[in-house]
């Protein structure tokens, strides 16, 4: 058996991190496992490409949820990264870093070390911000995050201005000192091409000998013997490998793969362990429990000036974009479709937004969320106005079918079962009407065609939210951080209760669900997570010379 220092799987948003960062140290041998293949492909590096990449089965695990009850009873189709950089390899690249306070009511539930004046600095070390480091902002990290207003669609001007008329300020950099207002999205890509975890962490790194990566090697159970973690069993080519780990496994699968991961090794609800056949080594209630998930709503409008679907709809057109995209880096392609947008509170006594807006100058209203070709957009001139809830409060689950590894597990997201994120949904759409009906849109937008005007009382608005709401696609919290071993996971170190030498670090670890898109804060994870397990093998270190 092969033997490591350390076994981290998943080369996601937070796996490369770990990866780079533990290997830093040329005396620590280190091994990375993913499930998925290289990264290295056109519609990956093209940042409008995720919507290629959306439906490919060789780079994304497409799951889909067991149906909502509370949300037209359907299910949900939710894609996750199998691929070198896991989900920022595929995600709409939007770089929001969350609230100040979540990471204080991190803080507060018991979780020392996770405020937001704790994890800054991380924040800080992992970013190279385009316009430069200030107090808040990193100058020289691995992670490339532009600003791309000069880029952007002239509609988005007409955006942020109706939000201006409507008492909405405008923000220029909602991860800096505040979050809250408007401005243009940030996004993670470098000279126009996408800036996945991969990319930033892995592709500077390819000469370490002491890293090594296995890509195609889906990890099927964590090896475990007196509740120690010692190393893991994956497949390979039709072929069962196990490696051992010397100091320790971090698991870094992301929110359905860490808790499947957990469950199938026998740590996790004992009911559910017993339901899948899978012999109980700690019982652990919490694993796969909490999970919690952004859902979005959106309001589509004719235009009276041209949108992006002029240009990405026709042929033509497509065969432009794709040449100018190739030749310069440059165009839509070169960026999300999320191009404005920002953070509002719709009552008063909240202490941090409820509702994230959305700006695209595009529509894709015939096709369903689950469909969208990011090229092949509505045949007429249309915008999309959006938001999606900051904090929900409905909680979903995530466990095994059965104790074979390669059965996707149940997932039941359980959208929309507390009333509160009906309320903030239907708060929020109301937002989006008095934003149309600015001056500033009044110029430019036609008639709203989606949900449209036949859709007015609160009744009807709550019917059309239920129909139509989706994924946002920010799972996390399946294998929460905090201080109680009944409901919790892992503690405020990422150390599994119950189980020695195993840490889990991805977006599952968060407590409760941040304000805005979650790969930053995930990347954060990961960089604070590497020292934690750096500072533990230096402290035992220490003690072992004394």
């Amino acid at each position: 058996m092969d033997e490591f220092d350390y076994i981290v799987v998943g080369a996601g948003s937070a796996g490369c991190v770990i990866a780079n960062r533990l290997s830093q140290d040329s005396s620590n041998k280190v091994l990375l496992l993913e499930a998925g293949g290289s990264d290295r492909r056109f519609f990956i590096q093209m940042p409008i490409g995720y919507g290629v990449t959306y439906h490919q089965k060789k780079v994304n695990w497409m799951y889909s949820t067991e149906p909502s009850p509370e949300a037209d009873n359907k299910p949900s189709y939710w894609p996750r990264g199998k691929v070198m950089g896991g989900s920022s390899s595929i995600n709409a690249m939007v770089y929001v870093r969350g609230n100040p306070k979540d990471f204080d009511e991190w803080s507060e539930a018991g979780n020392p070390g996770w405020s937001y004046e704790e994890v800054l600095p991380y924040f800080k070390k992992m970013e190279s911000w385009q316009n430069g480091a200030d107090k808040f902002r990193g100058g020289d990290g691995p992670l490339y995050v532009s600003e791309v207003s000069s880029q952007l669609h002239p509609l988005c001007d007409n955006f942020l201005s109706a939000a201006e008329e409507i008492g909405i300020r405008l923000n220029p950099d909602m991860n800096g000192k505040n979050q809250e207002g408007v401005g243009n999205y940030q996004i993670t890509t470098h000279k126009g091409q996408r800036m996945s975890s991969s990319r930033a962490y892995l592709w500077p790194i390819r000469g370490r000998s002491n890293l090594k990566i296995v890509k195609n090697a889906m990890v099927t159970r964590i090896l475990i013997k007196n509740k120690k973690a010692y190393g893991v069993e994956y497949l390979k080519s039709g072929n069962t490998v196990k490696v051992a780990a010397l100091r320790e496994v971090i698991l870094s699968a992301g929110s359905i793969n860490s808790p499947q991961l957990l469950q199938l090794s026998g740590i996790g609800p004992k009911e559910v362990l017993e339901s899948a056949s899978v012999r109980m080594i700690h019982d652990s209630p919490a694993v796969g429990k909490n999970l919690q998930d952004h859902l979005g709503v959106s309001y589509f409008y004719k235009s009276k000036v041209p949108t992006l679907n002029d240009q990405l709809r026709p042929v033509l057109g497509k065969i432009f974009q794709g040449l100018r995209y190739i030749l310069t880096r440059t165009g839509p392609l070169s960026l999300s479709v999320n191009q404005s947008g920002g953070f509002i509170r719709t009552r008063e006594g909240l202490k941090k937004p409820n509702i994230q807006l959305y700006f695209s100058p595009v529509s894709y209203s015939l096709e369903s969320p689950d469909r969208r070709a990011m090229m092949s957009p509505d045949p007429f001139s249309a915008m999309l106005l959006g938001i999606s809830n900051c904090s929900p409060q409905s909680r979903g689950t995530v466990s095994l079918r059965s104790s074979d590894p390669l059965k996707p597990p149940i997932i039941k997201p359980n959208y929309l079962s507390h009333e509160d994120d009906v309320k903030d949904l239907l708060d929020g759409v109301k937002v989006l009407r008095k934003l149309a009906k600015t001056d500033s849109f009044r110029a430019v937008i036609g008639e709203e065609f989606m949900p449209g005007s036949d859709c007015q009382t609160d009744e009807e608005m709550i019917e059309h939210i239920k129909d139509t709401v989706w994924t946002v696609f920010h799972p996390s919290s399946t294998c929460r951080m905090g201080p109680d071993p009944k409901s919790d996971v892992v503690d405020s170190q990422l150390k599994v209760y119950g189980i020695e030498a195993l840490r889990v670090a991805d977006a599952s670890i968060f407590p409760q669900l941040i304000c805005g898109n979650i790969n930053a804060a995930t990347i954060m994870v990961g960089e604070k997570a590497s020292d934690l397990i750096l500072n533990d093998h230096r402290a035992k270190h220490e003690d072992y010379q004394h």
